[in-house]
C-alpha cells in the first residue's frame, strides 16, 4: 500500500514538472511567433507603400512651351 502511494506521488510530481516544462518551452516559441508576425506586418506595410508609389498615375504629358526660341545653326558653306 505504501509503495502504491509513493508511485502516485511520483506520478503527480512528474506530471506537474512536465506541464511546467512544456509551458516554458511553448512560451518561448509563442514569443518568437509574435515577433515574426510583427515583422511580416511591417514588411507588408512597406510593400504596400512601395506599390502605391509605383502605381500612382503619371502626371500626363507636360504642357508645351508657349514659345520656343531656336538659334539658327551656322550653315557650313
Amino acid at each position: 500500500m505504501v509503495d502504491a502511494l509513493w508511485v502516485l506521488v511520483g506520478i503527480f510530481i512528474g506530471s506537474i514538472g512536465g506541464i511546467l516544462t512544456i509551458s516554458l518551452v511553448s512560451a518561448g516559441k509563442f514569443d518568437d511567433l509574435q515577433n515574426e508576425i510583427q515583422d511580416l506586418r511591417t514588411q507588408r506595410q512597406l510593400l504596400k507603400e512601395e506599390i502605391f508609389k509605383l502605381s500612382k498615375p503619371n502626371r500626363g504629358k507636360p504642357q508645351p512651351r508657349k514659345k520656343r526660341h531656336y538659334r539658327p545653326r551656322n550653315k557650313k558653306k
